[in-house]
């Protein structure tokens, strides 16, 4: 057994702990850019507490999913200020953006330099700048992970700015911040949350250290996502929330994810889909493609028995199996009303790339492998219940074997087309390495669908 545990330099977690960060925050400096979500008055209580100690602010806001462009605005606002250290005050987009501006401000060269897939995926050399992650909802666990997701318009793509050096010199969780979420972002956020404690407990790489927490974490959403949903001034559920998001930031960087977050970051990127949303729509699916592709190899597989484990943590039966545990998450994403993916338009109001091809959700299917691709097949599937479309105007071709990917111009063009019986379809200029969660899901996970 072998494993490494990294996170932030400090965690602090309470009800009423925001009353602590003028004190935490002034031994970075006196000048700080704090990143908020698009409602900068949410912010309004830190920065007077921070004022109260002597630290000047400078906002700066985001506005949905992180993008290059915010980031990149983000680090010139923050050197024309002279700031000495990043807040990241929000969800996970706040979060995100002001830890990619911390890392960039010490960092030499341009943001590209150092993204993954897109750019030249550069390790950083440097240490960020100070950042205090200051979590407002319960879901990503950003204020404990390594890295930053940032969508590039561009290339229709969602990566990663990633590094070590990129955690969090603190992170302070208060569960009050997130008293007054909406429902929809309570339900999105935590079935996240729920996401990435069940992932890494059942992935390759987990240890005994995150399974512990993944547990714990599942218990906890088991008991208070229902709750929170409900009545979201219920101080114990959000406590609970709260630690089961921490609880996954910690799994997810230190185990590694599954084939949720690998569908999610692709569509993410090439459709406007909340993170949470996404991530949401697609675990009852996966986790059933997951089951019947690891039956298929062995019934005696050890990850079988970990979801059977999964299966108790979400009941509270001792006997429960992976089925039951299957039900409950379809049960729980059909109570908390998440609303599919069609209904961000994903299904039939997607961009165009070309104004003379006619592109799909197909475009989600890239090959993992030439013949047969199991994220073909998986998306397909299920393809009626991600993308609901009374006219259907858009389903993928199911005809698989009749299905193949080739080089629009050479085997080192970015760029790719699809063939299909009948129908072609294009992609943007992207590059296959984008696709590489499609090549381990087919290569690991769906190899038998």
């Amino acid at each position: 057994m072998q494993f490494e545990i990294a996170t932030a330099t400090r965690i602090i977690f309470g009800a009423g702990k925001l009353s602590e960060v003028g004190s935490l925050a002034k031994k970075f400096g006196q000048h700080a850019l704090v990143v908020t979500g698009s409602d900068v008055r949410r912010a309004q209580r830190l920065t007077t507490l921070l004022q109260d100690r002597g630290v000047s602010t400078v906002t700066f806001s985001v506005s949905g999913e992180p993008e290059i462009d915010d980031v990149e605005r983000g680090i010139a606002r923050a050197k024309l200020e002279k700031c000495e250290f990043v807040i990241g005050f929000g969800g996970g987009s706040a979060l995100d953006t002001g830890k990619a501006i911390a890392a960039m401000l010490a960092n030499e060269g341009s943001l590209m330099d150092y993204l993954e897939v897109i750019g030249g995926g550069k390790a950083l050399s440097k240490p960020s700048l100070p950042f205090i992650a200051i979590p407002t909802t319960a879901g990503t666990g950003s204020e404990v992970t390594r890295n930053a997701v940032l969508a590039s318009p561009e290339h229709r793509a969602k990566v990663s700015l990633r590094s070590v050096l990129m955690l969090p010199r603190t992170a302070l969780v208060d569960p009050q911040l997130a008293w007054d979420l909406p429902p929809i972002i309570t339900a999105s956020s935590g079935l996240d949350a729920l996401t990435q404690v069940i992932e890494p407990y059942v992935c390759t790489k987990a240890n005994p250290i995150t399974d512990a927490i993944c547990v714990d974490g599942m218990r906890r959403v088991t008991r208070s996502l229902r709750v929170a949903y409900k009545n979201g001034r219920a101080a114990s559920a959000r406590e609970d929330m709260a630690v089961a998001s921490l609880f996954g930031g910690l799994a997810l960087a230190n185990a590694g994810l599954g084939a949720v977050h690998g569908f999610a970051g692709p569509i993410g990127g090439m459709f406007a889909a909340p993170h949470g949303a996404v991530c949401a729509a697609l675990l009852p699916h996966v986790i059933d493609a997951n089951l019947r592709a690891l039956r298929q190899r062995s019934t005696a597989n050890d990850a079988l028995r970990r979801y059977d484990e999964v299966a108790r943590a979400l009941t509270g039966v001792a006997n429960a199996g992976a089925d039951e545990g299957l039900e409950w998450v379809r049960k729980l994403v059909a109570d908390l009303r998440i609303p599919p993916l069609g209904s961000y338009g994903s299904a039939y109001s997607y961009p165009r790339v070309n104004h003379r091809s006619e592109e799909s959700p197909a475009d989600l299917l890239p090959a993992a492998s030439v013949n047969n691709s199991a994220a073909e097949k998986f998306l397909a599937m299920n393809f009626d219940r991600l993308f609901p479309n009374p006219e259907n105007t858009h389903r993928p071709a199911t005809n698989f074997s009749a299905r193949r990917w080739t080089p629009s111009a050479s085997p080192s063009s970015q760029a790719m087309r699809w063939s299909l019986t009948n129908t072609q379809w294009r992609t943007a200029s992207i590059s296959r390495s984008h696709y590489k969660p499609f090549a381990r899901i087919s290569q690991r996970v769906f190899k038998n669908l």
